[in-house]
C-alpha cells in the first residue's frame, strides 16, 4: 500500500483502517474494540480517543513505503542510517 492522506477526521476508525496495510488490521480492530467497550464507562472515554490517535499516527507511518526498510534497519541496529533527534528536533 502506498502512503495516502487521510480524509475527514484523522481519528475516524474507518479512515485509519483504510490507510493501514492489511496485516495491521487485526491488531487495530482488536485494540479499537477493547477501547470502545471500555468507553461505556464515561471516565474511560479518553482511552478510546488515545487509541484512535495513536493508530492514526501508526497508519501514517506504516503506510509509508519506506517504513519496513527503516524498521528493519532499527532491528539490525544500523544506526549509521539514522539522524540524531538532536539534529531534527529543536531545543
Amino acid at each position: 500500500m502506498t502512503a495516502q492522506p487521510l480524509h475527514g477526521s484523522p481519528d475516524d476508525p474507518a479512515e485509519i483502517l483504510r490507510a493501514l496495510p492489511d496485516h495491521w488490521h487485526e491488531q487495530f480492530l482488536s485494540e479499537y474494540h477493547s477501547a470502545l467497550e471500555a468507553a461505556h464507562e464515561v471516565w474511560r472515554f479518553r482511552q478510546l480517543r488515545e487509541v484512535l490517535h495513536v493508530w492514526h499516527l501508526r497508519a501514517v507511518a506504516y503506510s509509508n513505503p519506506a517504513f519496513e526498510e527503516a524498521a528493519q534497519a532499527v532491528r539490525e541496529n544500523r544506526t549509521d542510517e539514522f539522524v540524531s533527534a538532536d539534529h531534527v528536533l529543536p531545543g
